[in-house]
């Protein structure tokens, strides 16, 4: 099975220049015009390597990037006519691996590809996160099977509020706005104004059987959103 790419690049030349050069080089590549395209295509494929640019319609890169790594450890590129160092630093602290400048040459390209995908089939192959969890209240999560117990009763989650539960629980101690929880759950831009994410959470709040006033498992914070506070059992 080929190499398969994503490259989310809303300039259609540059796009049609790197597509043919990779895809003359084997790999199999997938181009989005837009973040939001990029996003639901990141959600629909199966893809072994991102390239973004920053300067994207609709949701922009270094949104589109966060939302990426928080559901994945995939080799992440940034390619983009921002030279300056904050451009730079705040990508790669947003968990991308490599930041490439316009312009830039094909072969310089493909060997920074070729580097990430080995380094990334090493960390595979080494790294193996558990799946299953236990936390203390009784809550065990079962992300093999997507099936949440409490107390040894099982808890009947829609679809969307098994995505939060899970983005969450992930990613323990995290605190999500409700922008970041609606764009990565529903992979759509959130508009003013929007209380989806509230009333979802109130929901899985009540079959979790917590007391909002002293949460085992999803608080509050503030002003922000929410944060996974549950703790392993031992």
């Amino acid at each position: 099975m080929s190499t398969h790419l994503l490259l989310v690049e809303d300039d259609r030349e540059i796009a049609r220049i790197v597509q043919d050069h990779l895809r003359r080089q084997g790999y199999k590549v997938t181009w989005s015009s837009t973040g939001l395209e990029g996003w639901e295509d990141f959600h629909s494929g199966s893809f072994d390597l991102v390239m973004v640019d920053l300067m994207l319609p609709e949701m922009d890169g270094f949104t589109l990037c966060k939302n990426i790594r928080l559901s994945s450890n995939v080799p992440l590129l940034i390619i983009s006519a921002r030279h300056e160092d904050e451009s730079k630093v705040k990508g790669l602290e947003l968990g991308a691996d490599d930041y490439v400048t316009k312009p830039f040459s094909l072969s310089e390209l493909s060997a920074r590809i070729s580097s990430h995908l080995r380094r990334f089939r090493r960390y595979e192959s080494e790294e193996v996160q558990p799946r299953f969890k236990k936390y203390e209240g009784g809550l065990i999560i079962d992300e093999d099977n997507q099936l949440v117990t409490l107390r040894d009763q099982p808890i009947a989650l829609t679809l969307k509020e098994w995505a939060l539960l899970q983005l969450l629980a992930q990613n323990p101690q995290r605190a999500f706005s409700k922008k970041e929880l609606y764009e990565h759950v529903w992979h759509q831009v959130n508009i003013e104004g929007n209380n989806t994410v509230s009333v979802h959470v109130k929901s899985l709040r009540t079959k979790l059987g917590e007391d909002i006033r002293d949460p085992l498992y999803i608080q509050t914070v503030w002003g922000t959103g929410y944060r996974f506070i549950g703790e392993l059992a031992t």
